[in-house]
């Protein structure tokens, strides 16, 4: 199997998107993706460090997200020695503050 540095199609590896950077409409760097968080029942990723607000910028080489800097600021967050239970009751929390519930 051949390894290139681009992607085609509409699939990408998880090893290829964790580490990219992510910038909010203004151009801020916001900060970059740790990890893909997958759905153990349905297979598919319930959050990128924000959830599914993510479009790729190729001029950036980077994550674009509709979020200001304030509002990433005071989301919600937790220790790393203290990481919550993904939970359904977890998942509606984090989408009722970034309003992904309706």
């Amino acid at each position: 199997m051949t390894t290139t540095s681009n992607t085609s199609g509409y699939v990408i590896s998880s090893d290829k998107v964790e580490g990219t950077h992510v910038y909010n409409g203004s151009g801020d760097k916001l900060g970059s993706i740790d990890d893909l968080m997958i759905d153990k029942r349905t297979g598919h990723i319930r959050y990128a460090v924000l959830g599914d607000v993510l479009r790729y910028d190729t001029e950036k080489d980077g994550y674009v997200i509709p979020l200001d800097k304030g509002t990433l600021e005071k989301a919600p967050r937790y220790q790393r020695e203290a990481v919550p239970v993904y939970d359904s009751d977890y998942g509606n929390r984090i989408d009722r503050y970034y309003r992904m519930d309706a």
